[in-house]
This record gives structure tokens, sequence and C-alpha cells, in this order.
């Protein structure tokens, strides 16, 4: 998978592609990277990349110019590139948003710096806006980084097992159950025994029941989304009427529980 990062500074990408699980993966050609500096495709020697708005007001805007001139110089190479826009405006990115980004085979991503871009550059060269969250940052680069990072570990032999990526917190909308390592006392606090016990279906049962209910707990808003099956509903469940501390306390977690009992049983099962 090739990703092709439009960029006013492109050194800020030197130290994180060269590191960890990104750096192995392009270091085993799964996939390519390439930093472009906007800057090279002015229209002038001094490389003028933004202007003051059209109407006043504070702050500068990216000129339309050499950003089309990059994206079509991109696309030249391959018109079928999957132009994005990282833009607080944007849809809010997420695990689905990042496996369907993982479908294609070469994605541009358009970094923006002070105000924004000409509204033509939406208008003409964009296929889709993200941002990673609802606050402000001084460009679209970090943002970038976050997009290949969550797109790359989905794709076939970047991590170290296939698997990894399915256990992963948000997959199928639930967050990752509990992780442990030695030592097995620590200061008191014991590793689950049945972590210790080499009965792997029991470990296994363990574990979705810990991702159910740290999803319940933590995070809600996300079992409604979940594809739960009759035995994800049964622990849901039991969850629902143990002894356990699962936060369920006000009117808000109740309304909550209505809603995922009444999309489960929309999408065709008995509820919760």
């Amino acid at each position: 998978m090739r990703f092709d990062i439009l960029t006013l500074f492109p050194n800020m990408f030197s130290s994180p592609l060269q590191e960890s699980i990104l750096g192995k993966a392009i270091d085993k050609g799964l996939i390519q990277i390439r930093t472009i500096n906007i800057r090279d495709f002015a229209l002038n020697k001094h490389q003028v990349v933004d202007d003051s708005p059209y109407g006043g007001g504070q702050g500068m805007v990216m000129k339309v110019e050499p950003i089309a001139r990059a994206i079509e110089w991109v696309k030249s190479q391959n018109p079928s590139a999957w132009t994005i826009y990282l833009t607080p405006q944007g849809k809010e990115f997420n695990q689905e948003m990042a496996l369907d980004l993982s479908s294609k085979s070469h994605l541009i991503l358009l970094c923006g710096r002070y105000e924004g871009v000409d509204e033509r550059v939406r208008g003409l060269f964009v296929d889709e806006e993200i941002s990673i969250g609802d606050y402000v940052l001084t460009g679209g680069e970090l943002a970038a980084m976050v997009i290949i990072d969550a797109v790359s570990r989905l794709l076939p032999g970047v991590l170290g097992s296939d698997r990894s990526a399915e256990e992963d917190s948000f997959f199928n909308s639930l967050l990752e159950y509990p992780q442990y390592t030695r030592p097995f006392n620590f200061q008191g606090s014991c590793v689950p025994e049945v972590l210790l016990s080499g009965n792997h279906s029991a470990i296994s049962l363990w574990r979705r029941r810990e991702a159910l209910k740290r999803t319940l707990v933590r995070r809600p808003d996300l079992l409604p989304k979940a594809n739960l099956s009759d035995e994800d509903k049964r622990l849901l469940e039991e969850i629902l009427h143990s002894n356990d501390d699962c936060g369920l306390r006000n009117a808000d977690d109740e309304q909550i529980l209505k809603k995922i009992r009444r999309t489960q049983t929309d999408k065709g099962g008995d509820g919760v």
C-alpha cells in the first residue's frame, strides 16, 4: 500500500516512520510512504503557498494552485489514488474507517495549515475529509501519522500475527480485554488464575467476558454497533445481573442498555 503525504513540513515524518511497526513494514516493502513538499509545486521562485483570505479575517489560507499541482502530479502516476484532507471539519476517524481505507491501494493525505485550504481544493480535488477528534492541532501532519499507523496495522503481514489486529480495542466495536505478564504477584495484586490454567477454552471465554464488561463500563455507546453472538448476549446478561461493579448506577446507563437491547433486536437477535 502506498501513502503520499502532502505537507509543508516533510521533516516531521522522518523519525516516526523509521521506528517500530511502521519502520519494519517499510523495510519489508509492505507499505511505501512518500513525503511531498507542497512548496515544490509553488508558482514562483519564493515558493509562496499561502495568502490572505478574501473578505478579510485573521490568518492565512493555503493557495489552491500548489496543492492542485501536487495532487495532479501524484494522480498522473495513479489516477485511482484516494485523496484525504485532514481537517477538524471532517468525519471523525474510527476503526471502521481505518478498515475501509486499508482496502485501498493508494492514499493521498493532504495536511492543512494556517486557516486551512482554499475551498476550491476541497471541491475539486478531495475525495474525503477526516478529523481525528474535536480539538484543534497546528496542522494535519499528526493526524496523517495517526491514519497511517491505524491503517497500516490492518494490512497483512504488518503485525506479528494477523490476529493481533482482530483482538485490538474497537475491533467489532469492543474494547480489548485486560492484559497481564510476569510477575504473577505484584504488591498483592495477582494475575487471574484462569490465565495460568492452560485451558484455552476457559481463557477465551474469560477474555470475551472481560471485553464485554470493559466496553459496558467504559464505552457503552459502542455496544449497539457491535455484532453480538448469542453467547455474547448471555455473557452481557450475566454481567448485568452479577455483583460486579459495572458502573451502571444512573438513568443514563439504563437508557444506554435499552438502546443496546433495541439495536440488537433490530439486527435480528433477541436483545440483551
